[in-house]
């Protein structure tokens, strides 16, 4: 999977997509340390170690960088930025049953916005799954050659 550059001085604005998730009652927010082990154990009964790692790794930062959708004490998904490497955007899930509601959508613009604030002009994208919903979602473009990239000599298991 490639890896895809953002530009965040033209990222499509926030507050219509937290309006959103508002009136289907969920709560796009910062995870909190406390929350690490919930967090980590929801991402990694998912999505398994290696982005469960990635997303302990948020918890080392404050303000932590891990964005949650909740809904009524639930975790429905998570983004994070500034996990493996600094200005990358990910890894990002919504539990398969809640998709389709837009929190995917969500917790991307929160995590770069959250990028875009932090003084960065760009963003990557690491090795992103879903080109076309990165391209739609934020106009990320491919970067060539960039396959596997960062993630090349992972141990496997």
């Amino acid at each position: 999977m490639p890896d895809m550059l953002v530009k965040l001085y033209e990222l499509p604005a926030l507050e219509p997509s937290m309006a959103s998730m508002q009136e289907q009652g969920i709560v796009i927010r910062h995870a909190m340390p406390y929350e690490v082990d919930h967090v980590v154990s929801w991402v990694r009964d998912r999505w398994g170690d290696g982005w469960a790692g990635e997303c302990a790794a948020c918890f080392s930062l404050r303000p932590v960088s891990c964005f949650i959708a909740v809904q009524e004490g639930e975790v429905l998904g998570f983004g994070c930025y500034e996990a493996t490497c600094r200005d990358f955007f990910g890894p990002t899930g919504v539990d398969e049953s809640q998709r389709k509601r837009g929190i995917g959508r969500a917790l991307l613009l929160a995590c770069l916005h959250a990028l875009r604030h932090m003084g960065y002009g760009y963003a990557i994208i690491g090795g992103a799954g879903p080109v076309d919903f990165y391209s739609k979602a934020v106009g990320a473009t491919v970067i060539e050659g960039s396959s596997p990239g960062v993630y090349r000599d992972g141990l496997r298991r």
